[in-house]
C-alpha cells in the first residue's frame, strides 16, 4: 500500500482544515436562510453516513475486510447493492459529510479542501487498493472497473 494512514484519519484532519479555514477567512463566508444552512447540511451528512454504512453492510454480508489498510485481505469482491452505483460508497461518504461540514459553516473557500480530499483518497487509497484487488480477483475485477464508476 502506498498510505499508512486510515481514511477516516484524513477526512478528520480534512474536517479540521475546512474548520480552519473557515475561522480565518471571514471574506468567504456564507449565509443561506438558517433553515436551509442547517437542515441542508444536516441532511448531506445523513446521505454520507448511509452510504457509508450501506457499503460497510454489504462488506459484513460478503464476510471480507473492511480494513482499507489491507486490501489484500479481502475474501470476496462485493459487486451488488451500492457497489453496482460506486466502487467507494465509504469514501464517497466521508465526502458528503466534509461537504456538509463546509455548508454547514458556510465558508465557499473551505469547498477547495473537497476536490483536494478526492485527489488525495484517489492517489494514495483508492489505485492501491484497485491494484491489490487487481491481483486477488483478475479478469472479474477487471470487468467490474469498466461497469462502475470510481466515486459516482
Amino acid at each position: 500500500m502506498t498510505t499508512k494512514i486510515p481514511p477516516p484519519i484524513v477526512a478528520i484532519v480534512t474536517a479540521l482544515l475546512i474548520w480552519v479555514i473557515a475561522m480565518v477567512d471571514p471574506l468567504g463566508l456564507f449565509n443561506l436562510p438558517i433553515g436551509m444552512q442547517v437542515w441542508g447540511s444536516v441532511m448531506i451528512a445523513l446521505t454520507g453516513i448511509a452510504t457509508m454504512l450501506t457499503g460497510v453492510f454489504a462488506f459484513r454480508k460478503s464476510e471480507t475486510t473492511i480494513n482499507p489498510l489491507k486490501p489484500e485481505q479481502a475474501s470476496s469482491l462485493v459487486l451488488t447493492g451500492i457497489y453496482q452505483k460506486t466502487r467507494n460508497p465509504m469514501y464517497l461518504g466521508m465526502l458528503l459529510i466534509l461537504s456538509a461540514w463546509a455548508i454547514f459553516l458556510g465558508s465557499t473557500i473551505a469547498f477547495m479542501w473537497l476536490p483536494l480530499f478526492v485527489l488525495f483518497m484517489t492517489k494514495f487509497q483508492i489505485l492501491p487498493e484497485e491494484m491489490a484487488l487487481q491481483k486477488l480477483f483478475g479478469q472479474e475485477y477487471s470487468d467490474y472497473l469498466l461497469s462502475v464508476r470510481r466515486w459516482i
